[in-house]
């Protein structure tokens, strides 16, 4: 079992010949893993617009804005809106930090092998053990949200009849139906190997793109109001606590930029191309995202009537498109959902295949074993979609667990992200250089850096981070059990990290 050294790379090597061309570029690339003592198991296949899709249909805009824009309306109203730019330019501190990252070590498990290379082996294992749950986590959350979609394109879809609305008992069972049958299908996918799901990822990429387009203009040349809309609150409480309740939505939607990393391993010329598509992806998605939200509170037939915090954008489509239209632009929203949860199980199976390949996590000889035919680690997709599919069942304990479940994976995410860039911040303090200098990539050309700019990102990065995950996992009772008498849906989010820190140190003390 090879196992990685905490260090950076040695300096002599650093530097990389120009490779012209997909061939000479995959065999820098492939030199390039060699470097960190990891022999090419995986197989480059993925170019430049794959790499932008893997982070793009992580993040899947569709899914997310149409799946908590209700959450987000109803409990701030239309300035909700605002909460999308400041969290955007939050994120985008953040994925500024990474594209530094994924330039100077182009590994999958990006984030658990940046805080393993930028702190230590320890530090390294808890931020991935963090991370990889928050992957299984989140695959759940957006296969639920098929619930939000389907059965608005067709009632048949209500499979077990009664009302489909998530916070109904109905909506939750037939949401853990058909959020089952979609990781069933993408787990299938991942199996198969890593060329069918990065075709379906482009396609599905390119159709969501085309949708988040047309439904922006269609619903922007229905406006109903002026812009100035976005100025009035709703709900109840001050106006900051409706501000940073109503961010939920931004910051479920903008994170998994960093898949782009994530698939280091399979991407030709990762160094130049990883850094780049981290940045496009999360700025698309926030555009994207941003035009999408802005045009559903223009739009919407009333603002007042319940609806549209009930029902959200599907109600926006189908009462304001017709309903033909409608449905069919929401058909394009459930392709995004299910290549949005492809994406995501993807990325999960390669943060389990890389700590496992460091023989740092149970059964891993098992978990590291790679497919020479198709180049994909089969057993980490397996693994990844039964703990999704188990915690899918945590909805139906109760119709608002889904909310639950959402905020955990937030937390667990954005716990990861800022222990890596705290370490980043740790490494630049103590003037330590983040990877070894005069590195360049694939191109011969310098590495992505921020320059000068670099600490101050760094620091405003953190700060960010730390304020929205205490933001996330603030246990509100309002918010995470409105019906009442679930005191374990209230601290759900605190009781899962701390549960999660919990088993990860018994297993390493276990080890020990």
């Amino acid at each position: 079992m090879t196992t990685t050294s905490p260090s950076l790379a040695p300096p002599g090597q650093a530097g990389e010949p120009r490779t012209d061309g997909p061939h000479g570029a995959s065999a820098a690339g492939d030199r390039s893993l060699t470097e960190f003592g990891y022999p090419q198991q995986l197989h480059r296949t993925m170019g430049r617009f794959a790499s932008f899709a893997a982070g793009f249909s992580f993040i899947s805009v569709l899914t997310t804005v149409f799946q908590l824009f209700s959450f987000g309306y109803g409990f701030a109203g239309p300035a909700f809106f605002w909460s999308w730019p400041l969290v955007l330019g939050g994120q985008l501190l953040v994925a500024a930090c990474f594209a530094e990252l994924a330039a100077r070590y182009p590994i999958s498990g990006s984030i658990y092998q940046w805080a393993t290379r930028l702190a230590n082996a320890t530090y390294g294992w808890f931020t991935g053990w963090l991370m990889v749950i928050g992957q299984i986590v989140v695959v759940t959350a957006a296969a639920l949200a098929l619930q939000v979609v389907l059965p608005a394109v067709w009632p048949g879809f209500q499979l077990l009849g009664g009302d489909p609305a998530l916070t109904t008992g109905t909506g939750a069972a037939n949401a853990v139906l058909l959020g089952t049958a979609l990781i069933a299908l993408t787990t299938l996918v991942n199996v198969i190997g890593i060329r069918l799901m990065s075709v379906i990822n482009s396609v599905g990429v390119t159709a969501e793109l085309t949708g988040i387009v047309l439904i922006s203009v269609l619903l922007l040349t229905h406006s109903e109001r002026t812009p100035t809309v976005v100025l009035h609150t709703g709900g109840q409480g001050g106006y900051l606590w409706l501000f940073l309740v109503g961010s939920f939505t931004a910051a479920y939607v903008m994170i998994g930029f960093d898949s782009a990393g994530e698939m280091s391993e399979e991407t030709r010329a990762p160094r130049r191309t990883a850094p780049r598509t981290i940045l496009l992806a999360l700025a698309a998605a926030g555009l994207g995202g941003g035009l999408l939200i802005l045009g559903a509170l223009l739009a919407a037939p009333e603002l007042t009537d319940g609806r549209l915090a009930t029902e959200g954008m599907s109600y926006v489509l189908t009462s304001t498109l017709g309903d033909l239209p409608g449905r069919l632009l929401l058909a394009d929203v459930a392709v995004a959902v299910c290549v949005g949860t492809l994406a995501m199980q993807t990325a999960g199976a390669r943060m389990i295949f890389s700590m496992a390949r460091d023989g740092v996590l149970p059964c891993s000889g098992r978990l590291a074993a790679v497919s020479p035919r198709t180049g994909t680690p089969h057993l980490p997709a397996l693994v990844t979609g039964g703990l999704a599919i188990g915690f899918l069942l945590v909805n139906l304990l109760a119709p608002s667990a889904f909310l639950a479940l959402e905020t955990t994976c937030i937390v667990l995410v954005y716990t990861a992200y800022a222990l890596v860039v705290g370490a980043m911040l740790r490494r630049r303090l103590r003037g330590l250089p983040i990877g070894t200098e005069g590195e360049r990539d694939e191109h011969g050309e310098p590495l992505f850096s921020l320059g000068r700019w670099g600490l101050p990102v760094n620091v405003l990065a953190l700060l960010y981070g730390v304020a929205m995950t205490v933001n996330l996992a603030w246990p509100r009772a309002a918010v995470y059990d409105p019906a009442g008498g679930h005191w374990y849906l209230q601290w759900f989010s605190l009781l899962f990290l701390a549960a999660a820190l919990a088993a990860g140190a018994a297993y390493r003390l276990r080890r020990r």
